[in-house]
């Protein structure tokens, strides 16, 4: 199994951005030199409340001369919000910067504030979305492509900038409900499992995924990656101690934003913390973490783990704690199985 850390992009509007940027370098440090296979990060535009964010493009390009030989993925790019060569080009850059080891991750999205900034509208959301996928992976493969919608016009263009990796760099859909797990199969590609759902959601999902993969003929991908909120401690009590109020303060921010109504199953995140990590989250000591994740190896058959354990507000200490945890106990156990 390859494990990946999942970094908090996203901080309160109090927080000086510089100091939280430098402590997340430290943060991909640590990951590098403990032998972390990857690196991730999210996108979101015109974050609520007390939130802000750096975006991720910029912000990936910052930290891949600090990730060594670390794999380094967009977790995700919101593909449908961009014009598809403002998309291949700038992806083409990022492989370029990280020498061939990038991971193309890519959403639909959800929420509507986003949608509305950028001029998606609705009914075209899911079919933009495979449309541009599709003409990105055209720009990055023929010499020579015409396509026009009423965002893009191309009339026999060559894009010059070409990826590192050949034909192009992985790319893993992210996907919350059936539909979209259903296209990712259909598609042929790796279902970027989320980490919102419950554990018997989401093993309903990947029959559910494995099925559409036979129905369509595609073969099941290699690759079979999940993003995780993971804190580990000495003990239970003080995992949820030190974790359980940024953890919670994110999900709240989620039910305000309405991810929860992306979900399957009438999964809801306006609930109680102990009733919302049930089943959910993997909070606890390095044993309590190791067989919580054990679903996730065997019966979803997970095979590259990214971790999320900073949340928004939670000092750069308290995180790098967790990650010390997870390097010296959990990681060695989950590649060994």
């Amino acid at each position: 199994m390859k494990i990946g850390l999942f970094l908090t992009n996203q901080q309160h509007l109090g927080t000086d951005m510089v100091v939280a940027l430098d402590e997340q370098v430290r943060m991909v440090h640590h990951a590098r030199d403990h032998g972390w296979d990857s690196l991730f990060s999210g996108q979101h535009y015109l974050n609520e409340g007390d939130n802000q964010q750096l975006q991720i493009v910029p912000f990936l390009a910052r930290l891949i001369p600090e990730a060594g030989d670390m794999e380094v993925g967009l977790g995700v790019l919101l593909l449908n919000l961009h014009n598809p060569v403002y998309t291949a080009e700038t992806v083409a850059s990022l492989d370029v910067i990280a020498r061939g080891r990038l991971i193309f991750g890519v959403g639909l999205g959800y929420r509507e504030v986003e949608f509305d900034a950028f001029g998606v509208p609705r009914g075209q959301r899911a079919s933009r979305f495979e449309a541009y996928l599709e003409l990105v992976k055209r720009l990055w493969t023929e010499d020579e492509v015409s396509f026009e919608d009423e965002v893009c016009r191309l009339d026999r263009v060559t894009m010059n900038l070409r990826p590192v990796q050949t034909p192009h760099p992985p790319i893993w859909i992210a996907a919350n409900h059936d539909r979209a797990i259903q296209r990712a199969a259909r598609l042929g590609l790796p279902w970027f499992v989320n980490p919102h759902a419950t554990e018997a959601t989401l093993a309903r999902q990947m029959e559910t995924y494995r099925e559409g993969c036979a129905a369509a003929g595609t073969p099941l991908p290699d690759v079979r990656p999940a993003v995780k909120e993971i804190f580990c401690a000495r003990t239970r009590a003080e995992a949820l101690e030190l974790a359980g109020p940024f953890l919670s303060a994110k999900y709240r921010d989620y039910a305000k934003w309405g991810q929860d109504k992306a979900m399957p199953d009438d999964e809801s995140f306006d609930l109680a913390f102990d009733e919302l990590l049930r089943d959910r989250f993997v909070l606890g000591s390095p044993d309590d973490c190791y067989a919580a994740l054990a679903p996730y190896r065997d019966a979803l058959d997970v095979n590259h783990l990214i971790v999320r354990t900073h949340w928004a507000g939670m000092p750069a200490d308290v995180a790098l704690s967790s990650m010390q945890l997870l390097s010296d106990e959990l990681l060695p156990a989950l590649r060994t199985g």
